[in-house]
């Protein structure tokens, strides 16, 4: 069976800094039309990025959203057009200060995808030379450190529900059993 929805109309509701937000109306397998809201994201990227004794910097910053603060892997915004990896480069020393090495694409996800168009591209990176942090005008955080027993002591609790720092744990856990960093 074909699954492919082919949009009819697209109507913009919103143009924001980040966000553009629109609302379709979508042709479904059985010919039928749906309504689709779209919310478009230029996308982003996460970093695992390990320290020389095994531990992975992690931030915590207050997520308006949420209204609360949440501990997360280093993660940022890709401008338009910005190669995810030239990406990674650059949160990385923006907040935490240390540049990353020996980088490995881990995969990629798609955070909420029933209606969002964000990817986030997620990487490993072993920590390189303190470059130093210099964090946008309007990001406060904390950093701090953990193991990968730690951080997934922390996701079972649930004490850690960010969706890329979840992925992201495991995909190392799982790339190191293989063999593959």
């Amino acid at each position: 069976m074909n699954l492919d929805e082919k949009t009819l109309k697209q109507e913009s509701v919103y143009d924001g800094k980040i966000l553009h937000v629109h609302k379709d109306v979508a042709e479904m397998p059985d010919g039928t039309n749906a309504p689709r809201e779209v919310v478009e994201h230029p996308g982003g990227v996460g970093i695992a990025l390990e320290d020389e004794s095994g531990r992975f910097f992690l931030v915590s910053q207050y997520r308006y959203a949420q209204h609360e603060v949440t501990v997360e892997f280093p993660a940022g915004k890709k401008e338009k057009g910005e190669d995810p990896l030239t990406t990674a480069k650059r949160e990385i020393v923006e907040e935490t200060g240390y540049e990353g090495t020996d980088w490995v694409y881990l995969g990629k996800i798609y955070p909420t995808p029933a209606y969002d168009s964000e990817v986030i591209d997620l990487y490993y990176a072993r920590q390189g030379k303190f470059a130093g942090q210099h964090t946008d005008d309007d990001e406060y955080l904390e950093l701090s450190k953990m193991t990968l027993a730690e951080l997934t002591d922390k996701i079972a609790d649930g004490k850690i529900p960010d969706a890329k720092t979840v992925s992201m744990t495991f995909l190392v856990k799982e790339f190191k059993e293989r063999g593959r960093i």
